[in-house]
This record gives structure tokens, sequence and C-alpha cells, in this order.
């Protein structure tokens, strides 16, 4: 296993790559990721042990969604169960990138929650929504230490689940050579992330037209359902955009000779 250094401009490929491996199985892209959030759900709703639970097995499902991903990508059949093919390969790392996972989370949260009086604790351990008043007063400084709390984290966790399942390593292996990846290619996750940023901030506004015009009677229910609508379409296109990237940079050696 190689991991390539590539062209800053590949960034853009990769989200528009990735929608084109959600357009050959749309429906059946959108029916895996649906399926994924239903079940993270439920297992969230748990009290206490959800909350565990839930980030522990994130590493698993997430390689259930790259491999619905590389068999659409590829033009294979899709297996029955699919969602849960993640647990069938190296489950004994997975579940160690979920504990570390786990423990990063908790650590970055007790050290921000130090400089802004637990307003992060309240959020995302105890599910409490902040005031519009603190919002308002601390939002960009809490949007920077949003920021500062999941960059290395999605650095280190971009890859890891995949070269876990897909090239047995361990753990730590596979996270030390996501970073590595992600380092070496940082000007290619720049343009990407920047392409999502304007896709994002594109439909948005294109939401914001079509409601205001077409649909400014229709309430907030329907809305609610066209967003929904949406994030069917958007989530697949992103997370085969992921496996993209992973297609673009790892290479195995052999195949390289």
């Amino acid at each position: 296993m190689q991991a390539l250094t590539l062209p800053a401009r590949r960034g853009s490929g990769w989200l528009f790559e990735g929608f084109g491996i959600y357009r050959k199985k749309p429906w059946t892209l959108s029916l895996v990721v649906s399926g994924y959030w239903i079940v993270m759900v439920l297992i969230s709703s748990v009290p206490w042990l959800g909350q565990i639970a839930g980030p522990l097995l994130i590493p698993a499902f997430s390689v259930s969604l790259m491999n619905a991903c590389r068999l659409v990508a590829q033009g294979e059949p899709l297996p029955p169960l699919l969602l849960f093919s993640g647990f069938k390969n190296n489950v004994r790392p997975l579940l160690q990138l979920g504990v570390i996972y786990i423990v990063f989370c908790l650590c970055m949260i007790g050290i921000i929650s130090v400089f802004d009086d637990g307003m992060l604790y309240r959020l995302l351990v105890l599910g409490e929504r902040p005031s519009r008043e603190a919002m308002v007063d601390n939002q960009a400084v809490f949007m920077i230490r949003l920021v500062v709390f999941f960059a290395p984290l999605m650095v280190a966790y971009w890859f890891a689940p995949v070269l876990a399942a897909w090239h047995d390593l361990s753990a730590g292996k596979a996270l030390f050579f996501s970073v590595v990846a992600c380092l070496r290619n940082w000007r290619a996750f720049l343009v990407y992330i920047v392409s999502v940023y304007f896709f994002g901030a594109l439909l948005l506004v294109l939401v914001a037209v079509l409601l205001g015009t077409v649909f400014a009677s229709a309430g907030e229910e329907f809305a609610g359902a066209l967003m929904m609508l949406i994030l069917l379409v958007v989530l697949p296109g992103t997370y085969a955009s992921f496996y993209v990237s992973y297609r673009d940079i790892f290479i195995s050696i052999d195949d390289d000779a």
C-alpha cells in the first residue's frame, strides 16, 4: 500500500466524481445512507448506553457505507444486509477506533469546556442547545473551537476505518497512515473543503429561492420535507466522494509497479 501525493485540483474532482457514483444507483445509496442514520438515531435514543454505543460503532458503519460506494463504483451487485457489512472483517481494530474516538472526544470536550463555560459539553453530551444570547455573543469563538475540535479528528479518521477493514491494519497504524495521507494531500483537501462549502452554499440559495417564490404558502412542513429530500441526495454523494478520495490516494505497490 502506498499513499500518493496528488495535485490540489483533484480535490474538486472528488466531489463531482462522488456524485457521479451516486447517479449510478441513487435509490440504493440513498436507502443505505438513510438506513444508517435511522439505526444511529435508534442506538443514540437508548439512555446512557446509546451515547457510548453510537460513537463506538461509527467506524464499522462508515466501512459499510464505503463498501456500498465501492460496489456501486465497480458495477458489482450489492449484497443483502449491506449496511452491516462493515462488521464482517477486522472488527476488533474498528471497535478500537471507536474507543479511541470516544476518548479523544471526551478529552477535547473537557479541554474546550474550560474556556467556554461548558457550552460545548452541554451541546454534544447533554444535547442542550445554547441560549440565543450565548450564541450571539460567542458565535465566532464557538465556531473556531468547533473547528479546532473536529479538524484533528477528521484528519485521523478520514481513512482510518477503511485502512483497518480493507488493508488489515491495526487501529494505531490506520490512524497514522490516515494522518500521513491527509497531510501529504492538504492542498487537495483544502480545495475539496472549499468545493463542498460553495456547493452547499449554492444549494441553500437555490432552496431559499425555491421556497420563497414557488412554495411560499406551503408552510414549514413542506420546507422540512424538501430539505430532507435534498439531504437524501447530498449525503450519499458526499459519502461517495470520501471513497473517491481513498481510491485516488491509496494504491497497492503491485499495481503501481
